[in-house]
């Protein structure tokens, strides 16, 4: 398995997957227009953020199966960025198979090569528990923190 930073060329796996997560995690139909000009406008400005991919070679093909987003938010008490994980999605035949695993392994790292990043954080559905069972082996803990929102897009 590879992990690498996504390109253009992944737009619409990552557009696949994105609308895919919304409905298994939240039962959210998004518009999958939208949500590929959402891929594209990060794709074609770093400062938003960047996806990872994880790649499997079986045979002579290489596909995507997993990926996730990082973001950024400044931290004035830090003077550092937290980098936070978002639209986590591994393909159902590769659950269960490290994928996330190594997705967040790489992402660890790279941050904490980083000076200027502070810590990783991620939200997770209250009702997640598998996924709160994952991020809790992987060493993340649950905060103090309620997430709270106003969307003005989306229903």
């Amino acid at each position: 398995m590879k992990i690498r930073p996504a390109c253009q060329s992944d737009a619409a796996t990552i557009t696949d997957f994105n609308v895919c997560m919304a409905w298994e995690t939240e039962q959210r139909r998004l518009e999958p227009a939208t949500v590929a000009a959402g891929v594209a406008g990060l794709l074609n400005d770093p400062a938003k953020g960047v996806y990872y991919v994880a790649e499997d070679s079986a045979g002579d093909s290489v596909k995507p199966v997993g990926q996730l987003l990082i973001t950024y938010e400044w931290s004035d008490w830090r003077n550092r960025n937290f980098w936070w994980i978002q639209s986590v999605y591994v393909a159902p035949e590769f659950r269960g198979k490290g994928v996330f695993r190594k997705l967040y392994e790489f992402v660890h790292d790279a941050a904490r090569q980083q000076k200027n990043v502070c810590g990783l954080r991620l939200y997770v559905d209250n009702h997640n528990a598998g996924a709160q069972k994952a991020y809790t082996r992987l060493g993340m803990k649950p905060t103090q923190y309620k997430f709270f929102e106003i969307d003005f897009v989306l229903a």
